[in-house]
Formats: structure tokens, C-alpha cells, sequence
């Protein structure tokens, strides 16, 4: 399992950062109907387990479904629990990514350094999340994708909206995870949507 050819299909990693388990169903038919394949539950939104377990079961098989704000490997054991199959977190801890490897997820770590990030990869990760990217910028990504290993997908997080994803494309981002500019707690579905269109067409994926 790679997460690679979900970026190929569409490189935005929805992440629902305060949804609720009664949203999630909704929400989630409208990030797959405009091409958002990739989605997110942070940890630190209401019953984060019950909302990733639902999305699983109603679209496990044509998206990929998991965690972020994983901070621990009790939290990874919970995310399988759930069907769960991604798991990102907000910072550079190899030994989650060991984890989650162990137990067949894709691993998506947080990093902010070189040093952080070929830490990460030695442990097996997937990709790597720069996070907050609001400290990074466009340069700097092009600037690690000359040193680190070939091929190695970063996904910026923080800051990324319609507006601002273009740059980071160019610079070589692999996928972009984008919040408040696609969801905030209470959205619709429709205005989900909406949003999602947007962030398609920045990426290109119109």
C-alpha cells in the first residue's frame, strides 16, 4: 500500500479538523464527488475514531481513509481498530512511523528539518508532511527535494488554500493537506464542495 497513486488520482489530502461522526458520511460523498480521495480526521476533533470508522465503511474502497494529530502508538492501534489506513502526525517520531508500518498503514510524519526528515525516511515513511509550512516556504521544498532521496514526496501543511497552492506546486510538492480553506467546523456538504472544486482547479486537477 502506497500513497503515492492517491496523490497521482488527486494530491489534496482533506483534513476535517473538528468534524463530527454525524457530518462525517456527508462531507466525505462530497470530497469524493469532486475528486478528493484523500481524507483526514485529526485526533483532536469529537470522537475522532467513530468518524474515521464511518467514513471507512462507507468509503474504504475508493478512498483513502485515516488519522492525523497521531501522536502515539495507542492512537495508531485505535486508527486500524477504525479501518483506518493513513496515519499523519505533527511532528518527527520514527518510532510512530515503525508503528504504523507494523501494522500496514501509510505513514505521513511531520517535519520541519533535513535532519527530521531523513530520520523519517530511514523509519519507512511514505511521505513527508512539512508542517507548519507558514514557518517553510516554497524555496525550502525546493531545496530539500535536491538532497533527499529521489522521488520522495512532501506535502505541505499549513496555510494552504486556492491561493497559495500554485507556488508550492511548482516548487515540486507532491500533495498539499489543506484545513480551514476546505472545511471548518459546521460546514456543509455543500459548501465543502464548493471549496473542493477550487482547490482542484489551483492543483489543476479541473
Amino acid at each position: 500500500m502506497s500513497l503515492a497513486p492517491w496523490l497521482d488520482a488527486c494530491p489534496i489530502v482533506a483534513i476535517l479538523r473538528g468534524i463530527r461522526p454525524e457530518e462525517a458520511e456527508a462531507v466525505g460523498a462530497a470530497l469524493l464527488a469532486e475528486g478528493l480521495n484523500v481524507i483526514e480526521v485529526p485526533l483532536n476533533s469529537p470522537r475522532p475514531f467513530e468518524s474515521i470508522r464511518r467514513l471507512a465503511a462507507a468509503f474504504g474502497d475508493r478512498a483513502l481513509i485515516g488519522a492525523g494529530t497521531v501522536t502515539t502508538e495507542e492512537e495508531i492501534a485505535g486508527v486500524v481498530r477504525a479501518g483506518g489506513r493513513l496515519m499523519v502526525t505533527p511532528h518527527a517520531d520514527p518510532a510512530l512511523v515503525l508503528a504504523a508500518r507494523a501494522r500496514g498503514l501509510i505513514a505521513c510524519p511531520g517535519f520541519l528539518s533535513p535532519a527530521e526528515a531523513f530520520a523519517l525516511l530511514g523509519a519507512g515513511a511514505d511521505a513527508l508532511k512539512l508542517f507548519p509550512a507558514e514557518m517553510a516556504s516554497p524555496s525550502v521544498v525546493r531545496a530539500l527535494l535536491a538532497v533527499l532521496p529521489k522521488g520522495t514526496a512532501i506535502l505541505p501543511v499549513g496555510g494552504m488554500s486556492a491561493q497559495t497552492i500554485p507556488a508550492w506546486k511548482a516548487a515540486g510538492a507532491a500533495g498539499f493537506g489543506v484545513g480551514s480553506a476546505l472545511y471548518r467546523p459546521g460546514d456543509s456538504a455543500e459548501a465543502v464542495a464548493a471549496r473542493a472544486r477550487a482547490l482542484r482547479e489551483a492543483v489543476g486537477f479541473a
